[in-house]
């Protein structure tokens, strides 16, 4: 599998399905979906994250049942850094200045975050 997780937004539509369901159908991905796509389409998108690792699947009756086979935070580190690349000239300070300015954020998630950090730069090194 390669190194770099991408996926096009239609496929984390449907990786975002399996990774909540654990496991589903091509029916049941179709269902779960907010948008309303053809049995083909989704079908389709299977099909390609299958052949790219992201997924497998495995017969059950006359259908198949589809497992992820990439963990959502391997797919969200791998979004992140593209994200702090593209649009925040690859400052990471500049990302979370982004983060904790969303006024949706309550103070528990700002709490959280805080104790991460606090967390992160305890179990550091300084040079």
């Amino acid at each position: 599998m390669e190194s770099e997780v991408y996926f096009t937004p239609r496929e984390l539509d449907v990786m975002s399905v399996l990774w909540r369901t654990e496991s589903a159908t091509v029916a049941e991905v179709r269902e779960a979906l907010d948008e309303p796509l053809a049995y083909t389409s989704v079908l389709s998108a299977l099909q390609t994250l299958e052949d790219k690792g992201f997924v497998r699947h495995e017969p059950e009756g006359r259908a198949y049942r589809y497992f992820p086979t990439v963990a959502s935070d391997a797919a969200g580190s791998s979004a992140i850094a593209r994200i702090r690349e593209a649009i925040f000239q690859g400052s990471a300070t500049r990302l979370l200045a982004q983060l904790v300015s969303d006024r949706d954020l309550s103070r528990d998630e700002l709490e959280r975050m805080r104790r991460l950090l606090d967390e992160r730069l305890g179990g550091g090194t300084t040079p």
